[in-house]
């Protein structure tokens, strides 16, 4: 393991090259001009899009995601269907991991390729654009930088772009799109409570924001408290509604899925995102897909979309990557980002599944942010794990400490261990092994921490950036 000394001199260059790059030092000053991180409203926002000349009316038609779990994968599985059929595809998605040009991709030139994350020169002219027409008025982070994916998407040539809502969504700063072809609603759950409210009612009235009259909103599978406030304001501004169960389903079967739309079964080969959540998730994009006007994707191109949809840090194998080798030989290493009581519950479903095909002693390495319920996010790991390593995340000044992990994992009944850092902790797991199975690791709790591994693995530190608002 390097020496601290060493850490510190590597970190310190990494930064250096990371100051190099135009759109980080911009994203900095435009962190400044807001006293708040996140403060949903949409004034500030409608005024510098003025300024900008309304590149969000100049957009191709928007399918409008929102929900707690399961946007971003939800996307990831409509992009790749939407490829497979041949178009071309803008996509905004929020937060990144490593750089902050993955939340804008912009649609491939050629029809056999796919969207990538936009260059860092026009990211940085985009950026100053924006921070020109804005001036000194208080802007906060994700209202300028969601202003600057509207430029980029006005002024590329796609079919459709994939709108991604930062957090909520009735003064989400994407939610200045008047008429969208489609809105999504995936499941929600209680999260960001102390911008969104404290119940599920007030947290699903925030989604339900999306909505547009006359728009088809398609939704996923909701608790009855979610559903009926999301069924009372499509009834309030005449927005038909899709819904899960009467509208829509999906089912495991031994060789893939069925989803059954409009009464009409279409089989399709299980996704290639891992956990049975994965399979809600490609449900809800075919029965997205099976009601996107104007547009025909056939069930091959969904086939081939499910198949090979990509969606970093969401249950991502990393048993080849540089973290895996200070690991036993053999050994499962994963990462994902999700970091609220609804996430925890489908991880631990998924280890229980995986445990039930292939047993192994399993642990969490785990590190979150101090505005979260981490004794909520962890209880469901109760009797699935062999211990935990609590760690604060590197960088993020709202982490919570080692001990913070440790005691909430503590009050959800779990073992627990306080670690350095990632690898810290994977080379006490790997001190712990002395025969049988090799073990299973899970790197969980904060897509923060995600992609701090993940820029490990590309000896990159963080750019700057927010999560949403």
């Amino acid at each position: 393991m390097p020496s601290t000394a060493k850490q510190t001199a590597d970190a310190a260059a990494a930064t250096d090259v990371v100051a190099l790059r135009p759109s980080d030092r911009i994203l900095e000053r435009v962190k400044r001009l807001h006293p708040k991180r996140i403060d949903l409203s949409l004034g500030r926002m409608e005024r510098l899009l003025e300024c900008l000349d309304h590149p969000e009316r100049k957009l191709p038609p928007v399918i409008h995601v929102a929900g707690t779990n399961g946007k971003g994968s939800t996307t990831a599985c409509l992009k790749a269907a939407l490829e497979a059929a041949g178009y071309a595809v803008h996509v905004y998605t929020s937060p990144h991991l490593v750089r902050f040009n993955e939340r804008i991709q912009l649609a491939a030139t050629d029809s056999s390729a796919t969207a990538t994350p936009i260059e860092e020169e026009e990211l940085a002219a985009l950026l100053t654009e924006c921070e020109a027409a804005n001036g000194d008025n208080p802007i906060t982070f994700f209202e300028i930088t969601t202003a600057c994916a509207f430029l980029a998407f006005s002024r590329h040539v796609a079919d459709i772009v994939l709108l991604e809502v930062g957090l909520g969504g009735r003064l989400d700063a994407t939610n200045v799109i008047d008429k969208p072809c489609l809105t999504v609603i995936t499941p929600v759950s209680i999260d960001h409570v102390q911008f969104l409210g404290e119940t599920l009612a007030e947290i699903a009235a925030e989604k339900a924001g999306i909505l547009k009259p006359g728009v088809p909103g398609i939704i996923a599978r909701q608790a009855d408290a979610a559903q009926t406030v999301i069924s009372r304001r499509a009834s309030e501004i005449d927005a038909p509604l899709f819904i899960h169960s009467s509208g829509w389903q999906v089912e495991q079967t031994a060789e893939g899925i069925d989803v059954t739309v409009d009464g009409l079964r279409h089989s399709y080969p299980l996704p290639s995102l891992p956990g049975a959540h994965q399979i809600a998730n490609a449900g809800l994009a075919v029965a997205v897909l099976k009601n996107l006007p104007d547009f025909t994707v056939d069930d091959a191109a969904i086939a081939k979309g499910l198949a090979s949809t990509t969606w970093p840090g969401r249950l991502q194998d990393l048993r080849d990557s540089r973290a895996a080798r200070h690991l036993p030989e053999g050994a499962e290493l994963w990462l994902d980002g999700g970091h609220n009581a609804a996430s925890g519950a489908v991880l631990a479903q998924t280890l229980e599944d995986w445990a039930q095909q292939d047993p192994r002693p399993t642990w969490l390495v785990c590190g979150m942010l101090n505005v979260k319920d981490i004794s909520g996010f962890l209880a469901p790991f109760k009797g699935h794990i062999e211990q935990l390593y609590g760690l604060a995340i590197p960088g993020e000044e709202n982490t919570l400490s080692a001990s913070d992990i440790c005691a909430g994992a503590a009050s959800a009944g779990l073992k627990s261990q306080s670690a350095l850092s990632v690898i810290d902790a994977l080379e006490n797991i790997s001190r712990q092994f002395v025969d049988g199975p090799a073990p299973r690791v899970l790197i969980c709790g904060s897509l923060y921490l995600a992609g701090s591994v993940l820029a490990h693995e590309q000896d990159l530190v963080k750019t700057p950036g927010e999560f949403s608002g």
